[in-house]
């Protein structure tokens, strides 16, 4: 099974590769110019263009600040983000606001810093121009950090997904070896015999519900109704039935109207299964299992009357199942061991 990496590109190292290469294309044209020596060509197009903005010194003061302005703004993105509370549309919004706010007080910042070295009328100049500059930088920060967002989620649900399809071919896997378990077969068997010598009828039908459990764990789909998930169900519980004779019942109470809702494959069976596997069956002490659909849910109960020694082998498991239902639909399965009861509840969406 491939493990899902939880750690998130949206971290310190990113900010800084990011701050960095931003910096360097911002200041990229001004640097050229330094060592090659070419101001006076470019202020033919620009005279009013101060003569400092091509010193060393100054481009190096510019590269510092815009790394500071976006390295900072990577890292307050990176962490509204991790938090997940702009996954809505108003949160983008929210965050687009934060974004604007950040590059106004920034660009204040910086002409306050810059205004005891330049008379006022330039500096109210390189104060909008700054605050132009700042705005572009700021909206490439904040697209690349949603860029890099939504590119970690798709990798993370991509992830998710084979996880879910090997949990799936897992699950089918584990089911049909427990129906061509030895004992499975050796019981299954035993039963198809005594009952050809006794009920010709009713050994045929054992057979045909016998071959619909084995097609069905065979199937390949991550996702069935509700509909299809009870008619295997029940070919299961025929198949116990006549195994178990009295000794085991089952009571259906399931609303039509849930037929077509989609449920995760051998779900019910599994429950079923392990109703059976960890209580007493007999005639003394009947076990009854019941299945019904509540408002949004369907539930298998059974009373609690565990064995001293649970048959062998391994089943699916409620923990496998509860697993598959929080992938694909992150839903969670309720499990209630009370009044004498065991029930477990199965979400329909």
């Amino acid at each position: 099974m491939t493990p899902i990496n939880n750690k998130s590109a949206l971290n310190l190292r990113t900010a800084l590769l990011f701050a960095l290469s931003i910096s360097i294309l911002m200041n990229l044209l001004f640097i050229v110019m330094f060592f090659y020596g070419r101001p006076m060509h470019f202020r033919e197009n620009a005279p009013e263009m101060p003569m400092h903005i091509f010193s060393l010194n100054f481009t190096l003061i510019r590269f510092v600040f815009n790394f500071l302005f976006s390295f900072f703004l990577y890292l307050l993105i990176f962490k509204l983000l991790k938090n997940d509370y702009f996954s809505q549309k108003k949160g983008v919004f929210v965050l687009v606001l934060i974004v604007l706010s950040y590059i106004a007080l920034f660009s204040i910042l910086i002409s306050m810093i810059q205004q005891p070295f330049e008379p006022f009328e330039r500096g109210t100049r390189r104060f909008f121009g700054g605050l132009m500059g700042d705005f572009t930088i700021g909206m490439v920060v904040l697209l690349s950090s949603l860029l890099i967002y939504i590119s970690e989620k798709q990798q993370k649900m991509a992830l998710e997904n084979e996880r879910l399809q090997a949990e799936n071919m897992k699950t089918r896997f584990l089911a049909l070896r427990n129906q061509v378990d030895p004992h499975f077969l050796f019981n299954s068997l035993n039963t198809l015999s005594s009952l050809v010598k006794t009920d010709a009828a009713k050994a045929e039908e054992y057979v045909r519900q016998l071959s619909y459990v084995f097609r069905y764990t065979l199937q390949n789909k991550d996702v069935i109704t509700l509909d299809e998930e009870l008619k295997f169900t029940r070919a299961y519980c025929i198949l116990m039935q006549i195994r178990y004779g009295d000794s085991l019942r089952f009571e259906y109470r399931v609303d039509e109207r849930y037929n077509d809702c989609p449920v995760i494959p051998i779900s019910l069976q599994t429950l079923v299964e392990n109703a059976i596997k960890h209580n007493i069956v007999s005639n003394r002490q009947p076990l009854v299992i019941s299945i019904f659909t509540a408002e949004t849910s369907i539930c298998v109960s059974n009373p609690v009357q565990p064995k001293q020694e649970p048959e062998g082998g391994e089943s699916i498991g409620l923990a496998n199942l509860a697993e598959r239902y929080r992938l694909l639909w992150n839903r969670e399965i309720v499990i209630r061991n009370e009044g004498g009861r065991f029930e477990v509840e199965i979400p329909l969406k």
